[in-house]
């Protein structure tokens, strides 16, 4: 694949990215706003000093709430228009469109996904100021751990599948996958700061909530990406045809 290309493929991935950012830009504030505000809520009532905050709430519900998934689906767009271009051809015979789809499936499970069932997000009032950076940093670790046992495993499925063919190549390499993230799961530390009381029916809605928002940012992504490449690098099969053919000059 040539310069060219990845940088065409580039730009409309960022293009993509920034379309599915608005679209999970609008479930986050239409399901997730509304529970931060109920865990503030909590959080006021049961703090026994009240902080001036830098930034007023208004600001961070539309303004900031706005820029940081914007930002977030910009870069990962870029990311993943990179890794399009890699794993283009070498996946399989699917065409430009599939290959989106699968792709933006398979970074969904990676880098949100499973970090997510060991390290789920939490709303405010969840947490304590102390360990914010461990924090931080075990999940970002969980992170790189997925992606690379992701990766890892698509390797090792593509090596075995000559020999197992495609069906066995896939079950040893996803269960070889499992086995390593419940292993990373296991040794790496727990963290469960919930405050005592803290509704557990608030807490659950606002973890599917942010779930919610990253399957729409990464499924309309796949989907609008997809369309683009299909155009750029399939032309001929996308091209609007005439319903009437015009007839032969005698």
């Amino acid at each position: 694949m040539n310069s060219t290309t990845v940088r065409s493929l580039l730009v409309r991935g960022m293009l993509a990215g920034l379309a599915a950012g608005v679209l999970a830009l609008v479930v986050a504030y239409l399901l997730g706003e509304p529970y931060v505000d109920q865990a503030i809520g909590f959080e006021e009532a049961h703090a026994h000093e009240h902080e001036i905050e830098a930034v007023s709430r208004s600001v961070q519900s539309t303004a900031g709430l706005a820029t940081g998934v914007l930002v977030y689906g910009v870069a990962f767009g870029g990311i993943a228009a990179l890794a399009y271009c890699f794993a283009l051809g070498r996946v399989g015979r699917l065409t430009p469109r599939a290959t989106a789809l699968l792709l933006s499936g398979c970074a969904l499970l990676a880098v949100y996904v499973v970090p997510f069932l060991k390290y789920p997000a939490n709303p405010p009032s969840v947490g304590e100021a102390d360990t914010i950076g461990k924090r931080t940093t075990l999940y970002f670790l969980m992170v790189l751990l997925s992606v690379l046992l992701a990766v890892a495993a698509t390797m090792a499925g593509k090596r075995l599948a000559p020999g197992l063919g495609t069906w066995w190549a896939t079950v040893v390499a996803v269960t070889g996958f499992v086995v390593a993230i419940g292993l990373a799961y296991a040794f790496l530390p727990v963290v469960n700061e919930v405050p005592q009381h803290f509704p557990a029916a608030l807490l659950w809605r606002f973890r599917l909530s942010a779930l919610a928002v990253q399957a729409v940012l990464w499924a309309g992504f796949g989907l609008l990406f997809g369309e683009l490449a299909e155009r750029l690098l399939n032309p001929r099969a996308t091209a609007v045809r005439s319903p009437h053919t015009a007839p032969a000059a005698n």
